[in-house]
């Protein structure tokens, strides 16, 4: 056992998709089994199930440790959820864990927390009256500071100033605080994962930047100006570029990180670039909270076509993320 080895509470995310097998394999592995003391949020008989399913075994201990996950019993646990369809019963399964694993981050017994695919449509059949999971965990915490998901691939993290809203309200929410909240959250979570300067780059919200405020003045007006506040305070920030060559200097190294003005302004490009390593951290919280970047792909499960790819990487960043917390928690 290593006792200095971070804690993390995981969930097999929606019971009704691929989340349970995706686990079982996951945990399968002796390797990501010594890197963590690992809470996991299931019945035995749940993890009997998911195994079988999997058809792989994982090595269950009465205490927390490395080398075996540990059971932890969360209310609803062994009730049946319908497979492959969407379902309140699995929305208000999620949220239950959830809510356990946050208990046990705010208790001191877990340093990060990593999730398997969910569905927010099963989350609010379930009971959850928030635009998405990240402002359902900021409420549950009691955290009000600036939040933003973000996305990792190999190579390349994004940020968003704005996420799960309208199209059409997009340049309403972006101000120069905005933009310098979501480039400084950018910076300190690529720092978290190891880079020690981490690169920025922030994306333009209209066509060309903007042409000189010939197609907008988001540029002028708030967001050069936060690039420049942040380069004042020390980060190593640029920008704002045209959102359709922005990536390809991405792709090709220059940039550690990249700050997108809206959801699919960076979606895109990062699925395009990487999407069997997909990664979205739960960005702005006082809990790090990971989860692969893809759905519960109900269409498959049971099938073994389920790729393990971006639930290893959540595993991996989960892991760093716990450890820094763990650090800052011995300090």
């Amino acid at each position: 056992m290593s006792p200095s080895a971070p804690r993390l509470a995981l969930t097999f995310g929606d019971f009704s998709g691929i989340g349970p097998e995706l686990g079982a394999r996951l945990l399968s592995d002796p390797e990501n089994l010594e890197r963590a003391q690992i809470s996991l949020l299931v019945s035995p008989a749940e993890l009997a199930r998911a195994s079988e399913l999997a058809g792989v075994e994982v090595p269950v201990g009465e205490e927390p440790g490395t080398g075996h996950v540990h059971l932890v019993e969360t209310p609803l646990q062994d009730r049946e959820v319908p497979l492959r369809e969407c379902s309140q019963e699995a929305g208000s399964r999620v949220l239950q864990d959830l809510s356990t694993a946050l208990r046990l981050f705010q208790e001191g017994q877990a340093d990060s927390i990593m999730f398997l695919p969910l569905n927010k449509t099963a989350l609010r059949l379930g009971g959850m009256h928030e635009e998405d999971e990240l402002r359902w965990f900021a409420k549950s915490l009691g955290d009000t500071g600036f939040t933003s998901e973000l996305n990792f691939i190999p190579g390349l993290t994004t940020s968003r100033v704005t996420s799960h809203i309208p199209l059409a309200e997009v340049a309403e929410h972006i101000s120069a605080r905005s933009v310098l909240d979501s480039i400084e959250l950018l910076h300190d979570v690529v720092r978290g994962t190891g880079v020690e300067s981490p690169r920025i780059a922030v994306a333009a919200l209209n066509p060309h930047a903007g042409e000189n405020g010939q197609f907008g003045r988001e540029e002028i007006d708030h967001i050069a100006p936060a690039v420049a506040l942040a380069r004042s305070g020390g980060l190593d920030v640029a920008g704002p570029f045209p959102s359709d060559t922005l990536f390809i200097k991405a792709r090709a190294g220059e940039f550690d990180g990249v700050v997108t003005m809206y959801h699919d302004q960076g979606q895109i490009a990062m699925k395009l670039m990487g999407f069997d390593q997909g990664v979205t951290v739960q960005g702005g919280l006082s809990v790090p909270i990971a989860t692969p970047a893809h759905g519960t792909a109900y269409e498959i499960v049971g099938t073994g076509k389920a790729n393990i790819g971006p639930s290893q990487r959540a595993f991996e960043i989960a892991v760093d993320l716990g450890a820094q917390t763990a650090r800052r928690r011995r300090a």
